[in-house]
């Protein structure tokens, strides 16, 4: 997605920190599919065998692309939101039931337990993990300063925390005032909502870019 061909102008604030969780190589023949909800479970991927031809669960286009890109070619992609996804496991092939669900450490949706109740076996394999990043390097401030955002996208639980942190550390929440925050779950919008967010609201993965054009003309 590209929001700058778009006409936006971006400041990335990074949030968090990813590394591998050295997760032990998996035997694909152990399962019948696999599940993921992140391009970094994607990019930490490690399997004993090199069977690219498993079934693949994905949250949203990026993830597939992301598996894609590694040589996987049964994959099926979501339209963005983890209860999507699980519909879509739920309605797959009937031979389909156990499954390796890919996350880190830190999750918004327990996929996993919703659809063990759903009668399915699925093992959770947590392959990354992720740290918040407590500072914010001066070129952003500058940016932020100059261009305060009017929109702000929040992708997990844990950049929500790492943003609200951010935003309090620095004194920069009287420039967000009239920041619209668009969060990826409900969890997250609540999150913010009880730190005192008030411009909040829940978007689909893949339709940022219609929504904020909406913001922006409503802004007009």
């Amino acid at each position: 997605m590209n929001f700058f061909s778009s006409g936006h102008k971006v400041i990335h604030m990074p949030t968090l920190s990813i590394a591998s969780a050295n997760m032990e190589p998996i035997n694909t023949k152990d399962y019948d599919g696999l599940i993921f909800t992140s391009a970094n479970a994607v990019r930490f991927l490690k399997l004993k065998n090199d069977d690219k031809n498993i079934k693949c669960f994905c949250v949203g286009n990026l993830t597939e692309r992301s598996l894609r890109l590694k040589g996987f070619n049964n994959t099926v992609a979501a339209s963005g939101t983890v209860n999507a996804l699980k519909n879509i496991i739920m309605n797959s092939e009937k031979n389909i039931k156990n499954l390796a669900y890919l996350c880190g450490e830190v999750i918004s949706y327990e996929l996993d337990k919703e659809l063990k109740q759903e009668g399915f076996k699925v093992s959770k394999i947590i392959n990354y993990t992720s740290t918040r990043i407590t500072d914010l390097n001066k070129e952003s401030m500058d940016l932020i300063k100059k261009y305060p955002p009017n929109i702000t996208l929040i992708y997990s639980q844990r950049s929500a925390e790492s943003f609200d942190g951010i935003i309090r550390k620095y004194s920069l929440a009287e420039l967000m005032t009239h920041c619209t925050v668009m969060c990826i779950s409900k969890k997250i919008e609540e999150f913010l909502k009880s730190k005192g967010w008030k411009k909040t609201e829940i978007f689909n993965s893949g339709a940022e870019l219609i929504r904020i054009d909406q913001i922006k003309n409503e802004h007009c």
